[in-house]
C-alpha cells in the first residue's frame, strides 16, 4: 500500500499587505486601488490553498488535535477523510488489504480455518531435503533406525544439538545451569598438576577476588635456563651509603630488611614496582655486619664488630642494647645464626667457641667448643641440631638438647671452611671453603660415616663467602664477595648452574648477601655499591 498524497489542515495567516507601484506620472484613485488590491489578495489565497491541497503545507506549521469546527473557522478545508488517502493496487494482486470486517481479503487458510498471511519470500533451505542414511558421518543424526530423509531446517537443528552435546564449554553462560563446586580433592585434581584454588563455592565468589584461580602443585624447576626479570631495586627509595651486608625477607612475603656499614637498618614493602620504604633505624655506635629476623617475625637481631648486639622489637619499635655476654670476652659478635624455632641464637666466639644465647631472655645459656677456629654456622630445619665448620677443615654436627657433638667429618678438599647452609626441605647441606670449592652432602649419609659429597661445585674462583637454598631446595645460591658478579645459581638435583645467570651486563657488582622470598617469587641481592637488586623468578607464581 503506497500513499500518493496527504493534505494536512493548516491555519490561515493574516492578510499580507501589498503595494502597487503605478506607471510613472499616473496616480490611481483610492477606490480603484482598493478593488485591485482585493482582487490580487483573493487570487493569492486561492493559489495558496490549491498548493497546500496538492503538495502539503510548506510554510504554515501543521497542528494536530484541533476540532473540525475550529479548523473551519480558521479557513481549513472541509474534506472527507477517505479522500485524503489513496491506495495503490496496481502491483501484486496478492497483497493483503484489511477489509471492512477486520479479516483478510487474500491469504492462506490454516488447519483451524483461520486466515494467515501469505509468505512474501520462501527460503530454498526449507525446501531442501538431506538423505542422512547414505553418508556414514550423518547417520548419528537419525532419531530412528529407518529414518532416511529429513528437511534442511531439521538437519540444521540436529547438527546444532549434536555440536552442543560434544562441546559443553559454554555451560557457564547458562544462568539456570547448576554451579559446580569443588569440595573434595578428587574433583579438583587435573592432569597437568594444577588445582582450583580452595574457597570458591560459586561464580560470584570468584568474581569478587583477584587472587589466583589456579594454583600449581608439585611443579619442578627445569635446569638450563632460568626465567627471571629484574625489577626496581628494593632500596631504590633510600639507597645505602655503604656496602649492604644483610638482606632478608619477613615471613609475610612483603617486608624486606636491608642493613649495612652506614649503620642504618631499613625496612621496605616489596611489591616489585615502587618498593616503598616503611621505616629506618639508625644505630649510632654499630656499623651493621649482620642482621636477621627471628623466624616468628617479632624481632630483628643486629650485630657488628662489637662485644654487644641489638634487639629491635618490630611491633613496639624499641631498640635494646644487649651485652657483653656474662663470662665472655669476645670483642666481636658479628657472625650469628638464629634457630628456625626462634629459641636459640648461636654466635661465633673466640678460639673455636660457639655461644648459645636464649632468644627470649638474651642471656648466655651454653657454649660449644670446636678443635679449630669457628668460621660458619647453620641450623637444621627442626632447630634441634647445629652444623659448624672452621679452620680445621671439618664439619661438626651438634645436638643442642644434650649439647654434644654427634659427628665430626672431614669436608673433602677443604682446608678452611668458610660457609655452611642447610636445605629447608630434605637432608642436603652445603659446605664452602676458602678455595671456592662447594661440596653438597646428604645429611643422613654424612652422619652415617659416608664422607663422599653428592656433588662438588667448582664454579667459584675465590673464597665461598655466602650460600643459600630457596624455600623448596630447587635452587642453591653460592657467592664470593671478593670478585665482581661472582654469584652463581645452581639447579637442584641436577647440580648444574643456570646458563643465563649471572646477567651479562655485570650489574651485580660485588655481591655481599642474598635471600629468597618465602614462596620463592622474589630474589634480593645486596652488593658493595649500596644497592639491593630485586629479581622476579617466573617459575614461582607467588612471592
Amino acid at each position: 500500500m503506497s500513499l500518493i498524497s496527504q493534505n494536512a489542515v493548516i491555519k490561515n495567516k493574516g492578510k499580507k499587505k501589498s503595494k502597487r507601484i503605478g506607471d510613472e506620472g499616473e496616480e490611481p484613485s483610492l477606490l480603484e486601488g482598493r478593488e485591485e488590491s482585493l482582487e490580487k489578495e483573493g487570487s493569492d489565497v486561492e493559489a495558496a490553498n490549491l498548493g497546500n491541497f496538492l503538495f502539503g503545507s510548506l510554510h504554515s506549521p501543521v497542528e494536530f488535535g484541533k476540532e473540525d469546527e475550529d479548523e473551519d473557522e480558521k479557513g481549513g478545508l472541509d474534506v472527507d477523510d477517505s479522500a485524503l488517502f489513496v491506495l495503490d493496487r496496481s502491483g501484486n494482486k496478492d497483497v493483503l488489504v484489511d477489509g471492512e470486517d477486520g479479516g483478510y481479503q487474500v491469504g492462506v487458510v490454516d488447519e483451524d480455518g483461520d486466515k494467515q498471511r501469505k509468505p512474501a519470500w520462501m527460503d530454498d533451505e526449507e525446501e531442501t531435503v538431506v538423505n542422512i542414511s547414505k553418508v556414514n558421518r550423518l547417520r548419528k543424526l537419525r532419531k530412528e533406525e529407518d529414518e532416511t530423509v529429513i528437511s534442511g531446517s531439521v538437519y540444521v537443528s540436529r547438527l546444532r544439538a549434536h555440536h552442543a552435546k560434544l562441546n559443553r564449554g559454554t555451560d557457564w553462560a547458562n544462568l539456570d545451569a547448576k554451579v559446580r563446586t569443588y569440595d573434595s580433592d578428587e574433583e579438583s585434581e587435573v592432569e597437568n598438576g594444577a588445582v582450583v584454588a580452595s574457597g570458591y563455592k560459586n561464580v560470584d565468589d570468584i568474581l569478587k577476588t583477584n587472587a589466583e584461580l589456579v594454583v600449581k602443585r608439585g611443579g619442578r624447576l627445569l635446569p638450563g635456563i632460568l626465567e627471571y626479570s629484574r625489577l626496581v631495586d628494593a632500596n631504590a627509595e633510600d639507597p645505602s651509603n655503604g656496602p649492604i651486608n644483610s638482606v632478608q625477607f619477613h615471613r609475610n612475603h612483603q617486608l624486606l630488611l636491608a642493613a649495612g656499614l652506614d649503620r642504618k637498618l631499613r625496612f621496605f614493602q616489596i611489591d616489585g614496582k615502587r618498593n616503598k620504604m616503611m621505616d629506618s633505624i639508625f644505630i649510632e655506635d654499630c656499623p651493621i655486619r649482620n642482621a636477621s629476623f627471628l623466624p616468628d617475625g617479632s624481632q630483628v637481631i643486629v650485630s657488628g664488630r662489637r662485644k654487644f648486639f641489638y634487639s629491635v622489637d618490630i611491633s613496639k619499635g624499641n631498640v635494646d642494647k644487649i651485652g657483653p655476654l656474662t663470662g665472655r670476652e669476645e670483642k666481636s659478635l658479628e657472625v650469628f645464626e638464629v634457630s628456625p624455632d626462634s629459641r636459640t641464637i648461636a654466635f661465633l666466639g673466640n678460639e673455636g667457641y660457639i655461644l648459645l644465647v636464649s632468644a627470649k631472655t638474651k642471656e648466655l645459656i651454653g657454649t660449644l667448643k670446636m678443635n679449630g677456629t669457628a668460621r660458619s654456622l647453620a641450623f637444621t630445619d627442626d632447630g634441634q641440631q647445629l652444623l659448624s665448620s672452621g679452620g680445621d677443615g671439618h664439619v661438626y654436627h651438634w645436638d643442642l638438647r644434650t649439647r654434644t657433638c654427634l659427628h665430626k667429618g672431614v669436608d673433602e678438599g677443604s682446608i678452611n671452611g668458610t660457609a655452611l647452609c642447610t636445605a629447608p626441605v630434605g637432608n642436603l647441606f652445603a659446605a664452602g671453603s676458602s678455595s671456592g670449592i662447594v661440596n653438597v652432602y646428604n645429611g643422613e649419609e654424612f652422619l652415617g660415616g659416608k664422607r663422599k659429597p653428592v656433588k662438588t661445585l667448582e664454579h667459584l674462583r675465590t673464597e665461598a663467602s655466602f650460600m643459600k637454598f630457596n624455600h623448596d631446595a630447587q635452587i642453591l645460591a653460592i657467592c664470593s664477595t671478593m670478585q665482581k658478579s661472582s654469584l652463581k645459581l645452581v639447579h637442584i638435583p641436577s647440580f648444574t648452574v643456570f646458563s643465563n645467570w649471572p646477567p651479562a651486563n655485570k650489574t651485580l657488582h660485588y655481591p655481599r648477601c642474598l635471600d629468597f622470598s618465602p614462596a620463592g617469587g622474589f630474589m634480593a641481592a645486596g652488593n658493595a655499591a649500596g644497592k639491593v637488586l630485586l629479581y622476579k623468578l617466573h617459575h614461582y607464581q607467588q612471592a
